[in-house]
């Protein structure tokens, strides 16, 4: 095999034999390709492309690059992935909720990447907690409880770590087959049997476009189905918050909150966590409305905050979670409204100068060094189409100190647009399968 003649006939728009990918991408993980090469492979893939096939190949390649995990359970191993917005800690109920209803969800995380909030970040936010575990501890965590949230090792996947840092510094990191390799590598390395993708898509995500959204969409679900793991996806509204919360603390409040039953505390994120677990259900059998029944069943009858509290426990945080979560979660010690300027209704939310805002806070990074303030963030952040007056609030802002609130307050007004009455498009604009 030759790393050369690989780039070289995707530089000519040519998909190189599946073999020749698997070795590339074993080279990535145990050095026999070069960073130069590396950067080459990735910039020619993000000029030209690749076909259906070349993608599931890279694909396979790098989740065969390090661990890949099998299980004997008695139920199906399931997993859902978001691209990532603001307001978005469904993980933290599907997983729960999932276990409540007999299936197993070793659920591989990430951090915060810009404007977005890390699922791993958030459960940082309880005391005590890790998500650094080994590989028998996730086993056993995942036979007990039935659901695990935590970070990969560095035997996942190890040629999609190497690759991604390629992209971050050589400005490929926007190419559709380059993010499925990257997103499905680590997804199928935990050994799934189904896989559900939520696409997200607005303002508050990092796509736009109905078309670069439905392209990405596509994508996954062709290349995971490929490569043998049943896959849906829903590509779904990012156009305002999909929880009325932006921030470590202040999720996981909101996830409590929905887990304890109160559907209304956050209706967006109560719905879409139904329905993309009750899509990822119905590929094993069965229809989504009697999978939706389950899942709803689950959160109301406490099942679902059951399963979350032993999961925080075995990951370290407090043993009383469900019953006093109020008390174990950070608050900060500046706590203000933010107001509108003017009468009207919210016409439009600004997500990414919201979750840009929160990170300014303290809440997200801007260099991986940095150190998260698990504490601060937006509540109460109002809907789309929402009447306001002057002086009304439009969320409430949680900072470390005043010079930090002030800073976020005039960012946080800017996000919104006060006008006419304003026509919110649905939750789930797409379903691909």
């Amino acid at each position: 095999m030759d790393a050369r003649a690989i780039i070289a006939a995707i530089r000519r728009e040519e998909t190189p034999p599946a073999d020749d990918l698997v070795w590339f991408a074993r080279g990535l993980a145990n050095g026999d390709v070069s960073d130069a090469q590396a950067g080459a492979f990735a910039m020619a893939v993000c000029l030209n492309g690749f076909s259906d096939e070349g993608r599931v190949a890279l694909t396979e390649g790098m989740r065969d690059s390090g661990d890949v995990l099998q299980w004997d359970l008695p139920g199906p191993v399931l997993d859902k992935h978001s691209t990532g917005g603001v307001g978005d800690c469904v993980s933290l109920i599907l997983a729960p909720a999932l276990a409540a209803c007999d299936v197993y969800v070793p659920m591989i995380s990430g951090r915060g990447l810009g404007h977005t909030g890390g699922t791993l970040d958030k459960l940082e936010a309880i005391p005590g907690l890790s998500i650094e575990v080994d590989e028998r501890r996730l086993r056993r965590i995942v036979g007990e409880v039935g659901c695990a949230v935590v970070g990969a090792t560095g035997r996942i996947a190890p040629a999609d770590k190497r690759l991604y840092a390629v992209r971050d510094v050589t400005a490929t990191v926007e190419s559709v087959d380059l993010i499925t390799a990257s997103i499905l590598s680590k997804k199928l390395a935990a050994g799934l049997q189904g896989l559900v993708l939520d696409v997200k898509l607005g303002s508050g995500a990092f796509m736009k476009t109905v078309g670069d959204a439905r392209a990405l969409a596509r994508a996954l679900v062709e290349t995971a189905n490929g490569a043998g793991c049943k896959t849906a996806a829903m590509i779904t509204d990012m156009n305002q918050p999909l929880a009325p919360a932006l921030g470590n603390a202040v999720e996981v409040a909101a996830c409590m909150e929905v887990l304890a039953g109160n559907r209304a505390a956050a209706p967006r994120l109560h719905d879409l966590s139904i329905a993309l677990g009750a899509q990822l259900l119905a590929l094993c059998g069965g229809t989504e409305e009697d999978a939706a029944k389950r899942l709803k069943d689950a959160i109301a009858s406490g099942r679902a905050m059951e399963r979350f509290a032993r999961m925080i426990a075995a990951l370290g945080g407090p043993p009383d979670m469900a019953e006093d979560w109020q008390t174990h979660l950070p608050r900060a010690p500046i706590v203000g409204d933010v107001t509108a300027p003017a009468e009207g209704h919210v016409t439009a939310i600004d997500g990414q100068a919201l979750g840009l805002a929160v990170a300014a806070l303290g809440g997200g990074r801007r260099v991986e060094t940095d150190q998260v303030n698990p504490a601060v963030g937006l509540t109460d952040v109002v809907d789309l189409g929402t009447q306001v007056k002057a002086g009304q609030p439009l969320c409430t802002l949680h900072a470390a100190d005043e010079d930090a609130a002030e800073a976020a307050a005039q960012a946080v007004r800017g996000a919104f647009t006060i006008g006419p009455v304003p026509s919110p498009g649905p939750l789930i604009i797409e379903r691909i399968s």
